[in-house]
């Protein structure tokens, strides 16, 4: 019998490569957590390796290829799956943000990328590189609007974001690149497409404190946390460890205003921006 070809890199390769890990597995009759077991990883881990939630790294396709008798396969293909336009650090979440059903994410200090305007986040990139052409600055603001894109669907996914007051008062890029940042996301939320909730000064100390946290759920894959810090990442798929960040959240949803409160708060603070008006 042949054995699996090469993927093919136009395709979508990770969910090819889930997919044949997944008959591999089971044409060897292990279960998920077994197969874990001997990768030394979770059985969720596996689970999300099938669903193309989690990229294929190259010691755990050499390791896979041995245990699974698939010969080189996997090692000779999990090049395909790994290739990102994106940072190492922040390419599996921007991928598996991609396929979530259910998206809750908190920043402490920036509107999120997925709501970003194209103005908003070149003053940030031009603010993180300083010296660089303009034109490098163009294709990073390109490259976070695709991104944005799956906002496009009508339902899918549920993005709740809390943001802290913070978020508002900081004028990035000036006056006019806040008022028209924040009118984006009021827009959005008021046609229904998200749900955000502002975390006021005045909710003095809170859960989330210690920096950003994104949650991602998933139709057939156990969910995940992204936490992030400056050029650094981790995605986290211990389950006691994502309940707890859900549990964070739940607390920062509570101490937050309403999503009726916070849309008029931002759409307040975007009339003061489009006044002239700066902010403590």
């Amino acid at each position: 019998m042949a054995g699996p070809k090469d993927l093919d890199p136009s395709s979508s390769p990770r969910a090819l490569l889930g997919a044949e890990l997944r008959h591999a597995r089971e044409k060897a009759d292990l279960s998920q957590e077994e197969l874990g077991q001997r990768l030394f990883v979770s059985g969720s881990f596996i689970g999300q390796l099938e669903a193309g939630t989690r990229r294929m790294l190259p010691e755990y396709a050499r390791m896979l290829d041995e245990v699974l008798g698939t010969e080189d396969f996997f090692a000779r293909n999990c090049g395909a799956a790994a290739k990102s336009k994106y940072p190492d650090h922040f390419a599996e979440a921007v991928e598996a943000e991609a396929i979530a059903t259910t998206i809750r994410h908190y920043l402490p200090l920036l509107i999120p990328g997925l709501l970003q305007t194209p103005r908003y986040a070149a003053a940030l990139f031009r603010t993180y590189r300083p010296t660089v052409p303009d034109a490098e600055i163009d294709e990073l603001v390109a490259t976070r609007m695709e991104r944005a894109r799956l906002l496009n669907d009508p339902t899918t996914p549920l993005l709740w974001v809390v943001l802290d007051e913070a978020t508002l008062r900081r004028p990035v890029g000036g006056t006019a690149t806040m008022a028209e940042a924040l009118r984006h996301v009021a827009g959005l939320a008021s046609r229904h497409r998200i749900i955000v909730q502002v975390l006021p000064f005045a909710a003095g100390a809170h859960a989330g404190m210690g920096g950003s946290l994104k949650l991602m759920e998933f139709a057939d894959a156990p969910p995940l946390c992204f936490v992030e810090g400056l050029d650094m990442g981790k995605l986290l798929d211990d389950p006691a460890t994502v309940a707890r960040n859900a549990l964070t959240f739940s607390l920062l949803q509570a101490a937050a205003l309403s999503p009726q409160d916070s849309l008029a708060l931002i759409e307040s603070v975007a009339q003061d921006y489009e006044h002239g008006e700066q902010h403590p």
